[in-house]
């Protein structure tokens, strides 16, 4: 395929090709027959794509919270590949190993918070959820604590669609259609506290209540029967949900007290989304396991990794006995060489850093789109964000079908139309998030945010003062 589709008609053709032949990931196809309104990305460069007819939009989503490093490392990505290929383009990681898998492991390790020091690689996010599951499970067998069959996830909360991770996922929506869940979960609340009562206005307070409600949903479960309790530092579905103070550090003395393990969900959150590798060290606990995908690799190739205490990994090198698990496309040798090389620009190029210094920045031009009236609340960490959207200054949910009009067509059109790629969500209450690249300047953010409050300027007209 050339660099550049030149001509409408060359797009038209794909995008007929594409209705007939291709079932998309949560797709509505019976909108996208023969391809019509298809968006066709073609190229990209930085942190701007190009469809099919050369139409620009910068990126505010990092694709799927996934393009770190934006779009412009392809030739140092290429070389990592083709010096990989020529040296071994493929092993598994069935009771083998090979170097750039060993590599990228140590190199993890010594990321990571103390004490985490073995890694399992997985192909993606959902599998990476999944493999948590199964390690936890595997871990309580060894400890003679077999009756460990629940966990613990949160309300809202996404965590993958494959049948382990889907359990775990709080959206009835998602799971309904494939009929009982692998395993039991009890869900406990999320921390958004946009709507919380006049009590939990003291975060303190709040803590302390969020605490209590998910030591109830261990109660309900039976303590003795939970393996393990998920949760993202930084929720994504619901709208960028942050932890308040102490939140963490409570999940981590209530996992010690009742015997369960604490996964830490970093599949969005981790690699320099939140400014750090991991977000979870900087809300103050260590976890038992760590979930990553995406940013592993900035999506140059796929990956997810499970990062594994010492003390859950220990049994696993008992004599006689045999992790029960195993994919073969994990760890592949391209994906792990394409992971260190992302690493490498990371630490040469001072992506943290470029985080850390506009997370403030980003911060204060989102606030000021609370002026609209449509803009309830702004919420997140680093290049993480979400406006939750109300159908007046006080607050006012917006009807169902309201809602829907504005989620699912004014916003994604609007916001398309004026050059933005951003996502507008309606997973909990109505949300549009933005995530950045990492590597993105203040001019870009700025260009960003400014295309949104077009966006959400015209919608705030629309819903709320049109008569």
């Amino acid at each position: 395929m050339p660099d550049h589709l030149a001509t409408t008609h060359q797009a038209d053709r794909l995008r007929e090709a594409a209705g007939k032949h291709l079932l998309l990931h949560f797709g509505q196809h019976a909108s996208l027959r023969n391809g019509q309104g298809m968006f066709l990305p073609d190229r990209a460069d930085g942190v701007y794509v190009y469809d099919a007819t050369g139409t620009r939009y910068i990126d505010g989503l990092s694709a799927l919270f996934c393009a770190q490093l934006g779009y412009s490392y392809g030739p140092e990505f290429a070389k990592t590949a083709e010096q990989q290929l020529n040296r071994l383009p493929f092993s598994t990681l069935w009771n083998t190993a090979h170097p750039a898998a060993i590599e990228l492991a140590e190199r993890l390790a010594a990321l990571a918070p103390n004490g985490i020091n073995r890694v399992f690689f997985t192909s993606g996010g959902s599998e990476s959820v999944e493999s948590a599951w199964k390690l936890a499970r595997m871990y309580h067998v060894a400890q003679g604590q077999p009756q460990r069959t629940k966990a613990i996830a949160r309300r809202t909360a996404y965590h993958g669609l494959t049948m382990g991770a889907l359990a775990l996922t709080g959206i009835p929506a998602l799971k309904e259609p494939f009929g009982a869940p692998a395993f039991e979960v009890t869900h406990a609340p999320n921390t958004n506290r946009y709507r919380t009562t006049d009590t939990d206005t003291d975060e303190d307070a709040f803590t302390r209540r969020l605490l209590a409600e998910t030591e109830a949903a261990v109660l309900e479960a039976g303590p003795e029967s939970v393996a393990m309790l998920i949760a993202e530092p930084v929720q994504n579905s619901g709208g960028c949900l942050t932890p308040p103070a102490g939140y963490w550090a409570g999940l981590r003395a209530m996992a010690d007290k009742y015997g369960f393990l604490l996964v830490a969900d970093e599949v969005i959150t981790g690699f320099g989304r939140i400014g750090e590798y991991f977000a979870v060290a900087k809300y103050g606990a260590i976890p038992d396991m760590i979930t990553t995908a995406k940013g592993l690799t900035s999506s140059y190739a796929t990956l997810g990794a499970v990062l594994v205490s010492d003390n859950v990994s220990a049994p696993f090198f008992n004599d006689g006995v045999t992790l029960l698990h195993g994919l073969t496309f994990a760890g592949h040798p391209v994906a792990a060489a394409t992971a260190l090389t992302n690493l490498d620009i990371f630490e040469r190029d001072g992506v943290l850093d470029n985080v850390r210094g506009l997370t403030g920045h980003l911060h204060k031009r989102l606030a000021e789109l609370t002026d609209l009236s449509i803009v309830g609340d702004v919420r997140g960490d680093g290049f993480f964000w979400a406006l939750e959207l109300v159908a007046g200054a006080d607050g006012r949910r917006f009807t169902p079908e309201r809602q829907d009009e504005l989620v699912k067509q004014f916003l994604p059109a609007r916001m398309r139309g004026l050059g933005l790629l951003a996502r507008a969500d309606d997973r909990g209450d109505p949300v549009v998030q933005i995530a950045p690249p990492l590597i993105s300047t203040r001019d870009e953010l700025d260009h960003i945010v400014d295309l949104l409050g077009q966006a959400l300027a015209d919608a705030d007209r629309y819903f709320l003062h049109a008569r």
